[in-house]
C-alpha cells in the first residue's frame, strides 16, 4: 500500500504549462520557378471547336487547411519506432538530465523529452541548476523501479505487464503529480479490469480520490457497498478508520443509502407484482363472463370430457375463487374472506369498466351506482388503486406477457 506520506512527498501539478516556440520559415515561391505554360492563340481556339473545355477549379473542400484535421486523428506507430525510443532511454545517449531516486541508481534522461511529456517536469527542469551541463531533479517517495517505469512511459508509452501490475498504485500517483493523463487513464483501466482485490480496494479508493480519478473512485465505492462485510474486515479499512474517520463515515452513509434504495426497490417490485395480479384478474374476469371459459364457464354450459381445459393462464387463479363464490351461502363481504376478495374484484372491474350497460360481468352496474354513495376517503383509495392497475397495464405494452398462478 502506498503510505499517506507518498502522496504528500510527491510534487503536485502547479497547472503551469510548458511550451516552446518553433519558428518555421515558409519561403514564398516565385512564379518564375514554375514551368512555363504554352500560350494558345485566340485564332486557333476559334478555328478548332473540338478542343475540350478545361476542368473546373477545385472545390473549397479540397483546401490545404482541411488536411491537418483529417490526418490528426490517424496515427500508426510501428514497433520499430517504439523500440528506438526505448533504446534511447535505456542507453541514455546524449542525456542531459539525471533523475535521483531514494533507493536506487541515477536514471539518465533527456530534458526535451521530459519537458514535452510532462509540463510539471518541464517547470522543474527550467528551475533546476545546471552542473557541468547536467540538470538534476529528484523524484522521492516511490521505489526506483516505479520511477524507471514512469520515465520509460514518457519516452515510448511502453510498459511491462508485470511492472505495471506491481507498481500500478505508484504509477497512478506519479501520473497525477506530474500531469501525465494518458498514464493515469491506463492505470485506472487496469485497476478496473480486475486488479482490485478486497485487500487493496481501500488503498485504491483513497488514491483515486486524491488523484482526481472520479470513475475509479465510483467503481471502488460500488464494490465496497456490494461486499461491505468483507471489505470492512480488511487491514486497509482499519487503517482508514484510524487515519481518516470522516471518509469511513462517508462510506458507511453510502452503504446505508444503498440498503435503503434496495429495500425501496424491492418494495416497489412487490407492489407492482400485486397490481399486475389485479390486472390479470380483471382480464380473466372479462374472459370468463364475456367470452366464456371452457373450464369454469359460462354457467349455462358444462365442460365435456372431450373438451380441452382453458389455456388462459389467469383463469387458473380465479377458478377456485369463482366456484366458491357461486356456491357459498354466506356471500357477505365481511363474513367470508374468499367472498370478500371476490366482491373487491367485482367492484374494481366496475370502476375500470367503460361500458357498464352492455357489460356481462355480474354487478357491474350495481357498483357504478354504489360509487355515488361512498365517502371521499374511500373514493380516493379506489381511484389510487385503479390508477396503479392502469399504470401497470400501460407498462406492459401492446403485447403483455401473461403469467400463471396469480391469485
Amino acid at each position: 500500500m502506498a503510505s499517506p506520506d507518498l502522496v504528500s512527498s510527491l510534487p503536485c501539478s502547479t497547472g503551469e504549462s510548458f511550451s516552446r516556440s518553433f519558428n518555421i520559415a515558409i519561403e514564398e515561391t516565385s512564379p518564375a520557378n514554375f514551368l512555363p505554360v504554352p500560350e494558345v492563340s485566340n485564332s486557333s481556339v476559334c478555328n478548332n471547336s473540338n478542343i475540350p473545355k478545361p476542368p473546373p477549379l477545385p472545390d473549397k473542400t479540397y483546401t490545404k487547411t482541411s488536411y491537418p484535421k483529417r490526418l490528426a486523428n490517424c496515427s500508426s506507430v510501428p514497433r520499430e519506432t517504439k523500440d528506438t525510443w526505448d533504446k534511447l532511454f535505456r542507453d541514455g545517449y546524449g542525456a542531459d538530465v539525471h533523475i535521483i531516486t531514494e533507493d536506487g541508481p541515477i536514471i539518465p534522461a533527456h530534458s526535451c523529452v521530459l519537458g514535452v511529456a510532462s509540463p510539471v517536469l518541464g517547470n522543474f527542469l527550467q528551475q533546476s541548476k545546471v552542473k557541468k551541463g547536467i540538470r538534476y531533479i529528484k523524484i522521492p517517495g516511490v521505489p526506483c523501479e516505479a520511477v524507471y517505469a514512469f520515465i520509460r512511459f514518457l519516452y515510448s508509452s511502453g510498459f511491462e505487464e508485470e511492472e505495471m501490475k506491481k507498481f500500478v498504485l505508484h504509477l497512478l500517483v506519479l501520473s497525477h503529480s506530474y500531469a501525465v493523463p494518458s498514464l493515469k487513464r491506463l492505470c485506472a483501466h487496469h485497476l478496473e479490469q480486475g486488479w482490485m482485490t478486497p485487500e487493496n480496494l481501500i488503498d485504491v479508493f483513497q488514491l483515486a480520490r486524491k488523484c482526481d480519478a472520479p470513475r475509479l473512485s465510483l467503481i471502488c465505492t460500488r464494490m465496497i457497498v456490494k461486499d461491505f462485510k468483507t471489505i470492512s474486515s480488511t487491514q486497509g479499512w482499519k487503517v482508514m478508520k484510524r487515519v481518516d474517520p470522516a471518509l469511513e463515515q462517508e462510506l458507511l452513509e453510502a452503504v446505508v443509502e444503498a440498503d435503503s434504495r434496495k429495500e425501496e426497490r424491492l418494495k416497489k417490485m412487490e407492489e407492482k407484482k400485486v397490481y399486475l395480479q389485479l390486472h390479470e384478474a380483471m382480464e380473466a374476469l372479462l374472459h370468463i363472463c364475456r367470452d366464456g371459459c371452457r373450464t369454469i364457464g359460462p354457467r349455462d354450459k358444462v365442460l365435456k370430457g372431450s373438451q380441452v381445459a382453458c389455456g388462459f393462464p389467469a383463469c387458473k387463479g380465479l377458478e377456485t375463487l369463482v366456484r366458491h363464490f357461486s356456491s357459498c351461502k354466506t356471500r357477505v363481504p365481511g363474513g367470508c374472506v374468499h367472498c370478500k376478495r371476490m366482491w373487491q374484484l367485482l367492484e374494481l372491474h366496475s370502476r375500470m369498466c367503460s361500458e357498464p350497460d352492455c357489460c356481462k360481468v355480474p354487478l357491474c352496474r350495481h357498483f357504478k351506482e354504489k360509487m355515488q354513495q361512498q365517502s371521499k376517503k374511500d373514493e380516493t383509495k379506489w381511484k389510487l388503486l385503479v390508477s396503479k392497475v392502469i399504470a401497470v397495464k400501460n407498462s406492459l405494452g401492446p403485447f403483455p406477457a401473461r403469467s400463471s398462478g396469480l391469485l
